[in-house]
């Protein structure tokens, strides 16, 4: 028998932050990944909201390169399908979940690595460092935190750290 979620303050913590990148994934990655431009005149609203954010720390965004298109396209059709699943099994209390957690971790790590490299190799670095990392941070540490807590394969019938 698995506690319920809010006896489970981190799997409570990765499975909000996980809720909010699927809806993320399928309102802003996927669509730009499928070529839907970011601008102010986008036709699809949420990539219209995104052009600010892009004109001052994410330029890349406004005409993205290959490796960009790549990773939002991967976040569209591979990371939030499998955090439906994720929240799921985390709600649920499900063990059959660990290993292709761990798998989906290393998979969004490596996918960070190269969303990361992106941008700061590229053409038009962020100005703002710490604005950027602030916002995007969070895709890299709680898939390392799920990891970790994956790894552990303490049962969800226990709290979670």
């Amino acid at each position: 028998m698995s506690l319920p979620l809010r006896h489970r303050p981190i799997d409570l913590a990765l499975g909000f932050f996980f809720a909010i990148s699927v809806i993320y994934g399928l309102l802003f990655s996927l669509p730009e990944g499928l070529g839907v431009p970011v601008s102010a005149d986008s036709p699809w609203p949420p990539l219209r909201s995104l052009h600010g954010w892009a004109i001052a720390q994410e330029a890349a965004h406004l005409d993205p390169p290959a490796v960009l298109r790549a990773s939002t396209i991967f976040d569209g059709f591979a990371q939030s399908p499998f955090l439906v699943v994720l929240l799921y099994s985390m709600v649920r209390g499900r063990d059959w979940i660990r290993r292709p957690a761990l798998v989906y971790s290393g998979a969004a790590v490596v996918n960070m690595f190269f969303y990361f490299f992106t941008t700061f190799m590229g053409e038009h670095p962020p100005p703002n460092l710490g604005t950027y990392l602030a916002f995007n941070l969070p895709w890299l540490f709680a898939p390392i935190v799920l990891g970790a807590r994956m790894w552990r394969r303490e049962p969800f019938s226990r709290a979670a750290f």
